[in-house]
Protein backbone atom coordinates (compact mmCIF):
# COMPACT_ATOMS: atom_id res chain seq x y z
CA UNK A 1 0.00 0.00 0.00
CA UNK A 2 1.04 3.92 -0.75
CA UNK A 3 2.22 6.00 2.34
CA UNK A 4 0.36 8.91 2.33
CA UNK A 5 1.81 11.79 1.59
CA UNK A 6 4.51 13.22 4.45
CA UNK A 7 3.30 16.19 5.71
CA UNK A 8 6.32 18.19 5.15
CA UNK A 9 5.79 17.57 1.49
CA UNK A 10 2.08 18.40 1.71
CA UNK A 11 2.98 21.76 3.22
CA UNK A 12 5.80 22.20 0.37
CA UNK A 13 3.02 21.02 -2.18
CA UNK A 14 0.70 23.78 -0.68
CA UNK A 15 3.33 26.49 -0.84
CA UNK A 16 4.44 25.73 -4.24
CA UNK A 17 0.72 25.85 -5.61
CA UNK A 18 0.10 29.56 -5.95
CA UNK A 19 3.17 28.76 -9.26
CA UNK A 20 0.68 25.91 -10.72
CA UNK A 21 -2.20 28.12 -10.79
CA UNK A 22 -2.01 30.31 -13.51
CA UNK A 23 -2.06 34.02 -11.73
CA UNK A 24 -4.40 35.26 -14.22
CA UNK A 25 -6.84 32.24 -12.92
CA UNK A 26 -10.11 34.61 -11.15
CA UNK A 27 -12.21 32.11 -9.11
CA UNK A 28 -16.00 31.49 -10.45
CA UNK A 29 -18.90 30.99 -8.22
CA UNK A 30 -20.03 27.36 -7.89
CA UNK A 31 -23.61 26.14 -7.42
CA UNK A 32 -25.94 26.84 -5.18
CA UNK A 33 -25.79 24.69 -1.87
CA UNK A 34 -22.04 23.70 -2.42
CA UNK A 35 -19.76 24.25 0.09
CA UNK A 36 -16.47 25.41 -0.27
CA UNK A 37 -13.96 28.02 -1.80
CA UNK A 38 -14.23 28.38 -5.37
CA UNK A 39 -11.94 27.16 -7.61
CA UNK A 40 -9.69 29.21 -9.64
CA UNK A 41 -11.06 29.38 -13.51
CA UNK A 42 -7.68 27.25 -14.81
CA UNK A 43 -4.71 25.42 -13.45
CA UNK A 44 -2.09 22.58 -14.51
CA UNK A 45 -0.41 19.69 -12.81
CA UNK A 46 -2.23 21.02 -8.76
CA UNK A 47 -1.87 18.00 -6.44
CA UNK A 48 -5.01 15.82 -6.62
CA UNK A 49 -5.89 16.51 -2.60
CA UNK A 50 -5.83 19.98 -3.79
CA UNK A 51 -7.99 19.97 -6.76
CA UNK A 52 -10.34 17.87 -4.35
CA UNK A 53 -10.75 20.59 -1.97
CA UNK A 54 -11.86 22.78 -4.94
CA UNK A 55 -14.85 21.09 -5.48
CA UNK A 56 -17.76 22.04 -3.79
CA UNK A 57 -20.27 19.61 -1.88
CA UNK A 58 -23.95 19.23 -2.51
CA UNK A 59 -26.85 17.07 -2.07
CA UNK A 60 -27.88 15.11 -5.48
CA UNK A 61 -31.09 14.81 -7.10
CA UNK A 62 -31.88 13.13 -9.93
CA UNK A 63 -35.30 13.78 -10.71
CA UNK A 64 -36.42 14.63 -14.00
CA UNK A 65 -33.06 12.71 -15.77
CA UNK A 66 -33.60 11.57 -19.34
CA UNK A 67 -30.22 10.38 -21.31
CA UNK A 68 -32.14 12.05 -24.37
CA UNK A 69 -32.09 15.58 -22.25
CA UNK A 70 -28.02 15.60 -23.52
CA UNK A 71 -27.68 15.65 -26.91
CA UNK A 72 -25.10 12.72 -28.74
CA UNK A 73 -23.44 12.21 -30.52
CA UNK A 74 -23.26 15.53 -32.63
CA UNK A 75 -20.62 16.19 -35.71
CA UNK A 76 -17.76 16.49 -33.46
CA UNK A 77 -14.78 18.60 -34.45
CA UNK A 78 -14.88 18.30 -38.15
CA UNK A 79 -18.83 18.41 -39.12
CA UNK A 80 -17.38 17.44 -42.50
CA UNK A 81 -15.73 14.15 -42.06
CA UNK A 82 -18.63 11.53 -41.56
CA UNK A 83 -17.32 11.17 -38.43
CA UNK A 84 -19.70 11.89 -34.77
CA UNK A 85 -17.66 12.55 -32.01
CA UNK A 86 -18.01 9.07 -30.64
CA UNK A 87 -16.21 7.84 -33.78
CA UNK A 88 -13.63 10.77 -33.52
CA UNK A 89 -12.44 10.03 -30.08
CA UNK A 90 -12.44 6.03 -31.34
CA UNK A 91 -10.12 7.50 -34.12
CA UNK A 92 -8.09 9.68 -31.14
CA UNK A 93 -7.64 6.91 -28.62
CA UNK A 94 -6.32 3.93 -31.04
CA UNK A 95 -3.03 2.56 -30.34
CA UNK A 96 -3.03 1.01 -33.95
CA UNK A 97 -5.20 3.33 -36.40
CA UNK A 98 -8.06 1.89 -38.36
CA UNK A 99 -8.74 2.63 -41.62
CA UNK A 100 -12.10 5.10 -42.24
CA UNK A 101 -14.37 3.97 -44.88
CA UNK A 102 -17.27 5.43 -46.26
CA UNK A 103 -19.75 7.76 -43.60
CA UNK A 104 -16.41 7.00 -41.31
CA UNK A 105 -17.07 3.11 -41.03
CA UNK A 106 -14.09 1.77 -39.10
CA UNK A 107 -12.22 -1.56 -39.84
CA UNK A 108 -9.27 -3.01 -38.22
CA UNK A 109 -7.01 -0.94 -35.08
CA UNK A 110 -6.02 -1.57 -31.87
CA UNK A 111 -7.17 -0.04 -28.57
CA UNK A 112 -6.02 -0.34 -25.04
CA UNK A 113 -9.25 0.15 -22.75
CA UNK A 114 -7.93 1.56 -19.44
CA UNK A 115 -11.14 0.54 -17.27
CA UNK A 116 -10.37 -3.31 -17.26
CA UNK A 117 -6.90 -2.84 -19.00
CA UNK A 118 -7.60 -4.88 -21.54
CA UNK A 119 -6.78 -4.80 -25.52
CA UNK A 120 -9.57 -4.12 -28.10
CA UNK A 121 -9.47 -4.99 -31.57
CA UNK A 122 -12.84 -4.34 -32.97
CA UNK A 123 -14.23 -0.49 -32.51
CA UNK A 124 -17.83 -1.99 -32.31
CA UNK A 125 -16.63 -3.30 -28.74
CA UNK A 126 -15.61 -0.01 -27.44
CA UNK A 127 -17.99 2.31 -25.94
CA UNK A 128 -16.64 5.87 -25.47
CA UNK A 129 -17.82 7.05 -21.91
CA UNK A 130 -18.23 9.86 -20.09
CA UNK A 131 -16.14 10.05 -17.43
CA UNK A 132 -18.25 11.72 -15.32
CA UNK A 133 -21.49 10.53 -16.06
CA UNK A 134 -24.41 11.97 -18.19
CA UNK A 135 -26.46 10.69 -14.91
CA UNK A 136 -23.90 12.05 -12.62
CA UNK A 137 -23.52 15.46 -14.51
CA UNK A 138 -27.45 16.05 -14.30
CA UNK A 139 -27.72 14.84 -10.28
CA UNK A 140 -24.78 17.28 -9.49
CA UNK A 141 -26.50 20.43 -11.21
CA UNK A 142 -27.13 19.86 -15.23
CA UNK A 143 -30.64 19.57 -14.71
CA UNK A 144 -30.52 23.48 -14.50
CA UNK A 145 -28.33 23.82 -17.41
CA UNK A 146 -29.43 25.01 -20.97
CA UNK A 147 -30.09 22.52 -23.49
CA UNK A 148 -26.92 23.97 -25.50
CA UNK A 149 -24.70 23.15 -22.31
CA UNK A 150 -25.57 19.88 -22.25
CA UNK A 151 -24.74 19.31 -25.64
CA UNK A 152 -21.62 20.77 -25.37
CA UNK A 153 -20.69 18.55 -21.93
CA UNK A 154 -22.17 15.35 -23.97
CA UNK A 155 -19.65 15.98 -26.73
CA UNK A 156 -16.70 17.63 -24.69
CA UNK A 157 -13.41 16.74 -26.68
CA UNK A 158 -12.45 20.11 -24.94
CA UNK A 159 -10.09 18.35 -22.40
CA UNK A 160 -8.72 15.15 -23.35
CA UNK A 161 -9.92 12.86 -19.86
CA UNK A 162 -13.44 14.26 -20.27
CA UNK A 163 -14.28 11.29 -22.91
CA UNK A 164 -12.54 7.93 -23.13
CA UNK A 165 -12.86 4.75 -25.15
CA UNK A 166 -13.05 1.43 -22.98
CA UNK A 167 -14.69 -1.80 -23.46
CA UNK A 168 -17.88 -2.50 -23.51
CA UNK A 169 -18.21 -4.64 -20.83
CA UNK A 170 -16.34 -2.05 -18.48
CA UNK A 171 -18.81 0.56 -19.35
CA UNK A 172 -21.49 -1.50 -18.13
CA UNK A 173 -20.05 -2.37 -15.26
CA UNK A 174 -19.14 0.99 -13.95
CA UNK A 175 -22.60 2.45 -15.75
CA UNK A 176 -24.10 5.81 -13.85
CA UNK A 177 -21.76 5.09 -10.40
CA UNK A 178 -19.17 7.57 -9.01
CA UNK A 179 -16.34 6.42 -7.36
CA UNK A 180 -18.15 5.66 -4.21
CA UNK A 181 -19.93 3.26 -6.04
CA UNK A 182 -17.10 2.13 -8.81
CA UNK A 183 -13.77 2.08 -9.66
CA UNK A 184 -11.69 0.57 -12.70
CA UNK A 185 -8.98 -1.55 -11.87
CA UNK A 186 -6.11 -0.48 -9.34
CA UNK A 187 -3.45 0.35 -11.79
CA UNK A 188 -5.70 3.08 -13.17
CA UNK A 189 -7.09 4.07 -10.42
CA UNK A 190 -5.00 7.38 -10.01
CA UNK A 191 -5.72 8.61 -12.99
CA UNK A 192 -9.50 7.89 -12.86
CA UNK A 193 -9.30 10.05 -9.71
CA UNK A 194 -7.24 12.50 -11.76
CA UNK A 195 -9.81 12.68 -14.29
CA UNK A 196 -13.09 12.92 -12.06
CA UNK A 197 -11.90 15.68 -10.87
CA UNK A 198 -10.67 17.38 -13.41
CA UNK A 199 -13.57 17.07 -15.20
CA UNK A 200 -16.24 17.92 -12.19
CA UNK A 201 -13.95 21.12 -11.77
CA UNK A 202 -14.24 22.06 -15.66
CA UNK A 203 -17.68 22.46 -15.88
CA UNK A 204 -18.17 23.58 -12.24
CA UNK A 205 -19.86 20.90 -10.79
CA UNK A 206 -20.05 19.63 -6.95
CA UNK A 207 -19.73 16.15 -5.50
CA UNK A 208 -22.08 14.29 -2.52
CA UNK A 209 -20.41 13.56 0.29
CA UNK A 210 -19.83 9.46 -0.19
CA UNK A 211 -18.42 10.73 -3.82
CA UNK A 212 -16.21 13.05 -1.51
CA UNK A 213 -15.16 10.19 0.97
CA UNK A 214 -14.62 8.44 -2.04
CA UNK A 215 -12.48 10.32 -4.23
CA UNK A 216 -10.47 11.71 -0.40
CA UNK A 217 -9.32 8.11 0.11
CA UNK A 218 -8.22 7.45 -3.43
CA UNK A 219 -5.86 10.82 -3.11
CA UNK A 220 -4.86 9.17 0.08
CA UNK A 221 -3.16 6.81 -2.05
CA UNK A 222 -2.06 8.91 -5.23
CA UNK A 223 0.19 11.28 -3.62
CA UNK A 224 2.36 11.92 -6.79
CA UNK A 225 -1.44 12.53 -8.91
CA UNK A 226 -2.30 16.07 -10.30
CA UNK A 227 -4.52 17.66 -11.88
CA UNK A 228 -4.94 19.96 -14.96
CA UNK A 229 -7.93 21.75 -15.96
CA UNK A 230 -9.84 24.48 -17.62
CA UNK A 231 -13.29 25.34 -17.35
CA UNK A 232 -15.66 25.86 -19.81
CA UNK A 233 -17.63 29.46 -18.99
CA UNK A 234 -21.45 29.07 -17.46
Amino acid sequence: MIEKLPRLALVLALSALSAATPASAAPLSLPAGSTTLAPPSAAQEVPLFQALEWIGEAAESRDGYSRDLFKHWNKGLNPTDGCDTRKEVILSEAKLAPEAGARCALSGGRWFSEYDQVWVTAASSLDVDHMVPLAEAWDSGASAWTAARREAYANDQGAPTSLIAVSGSSNRSKSDKDPADWLPVEAFRCEYASAWVGTKLRWQLPADPAERDALTRLAETCPDTTVTYEQVPL
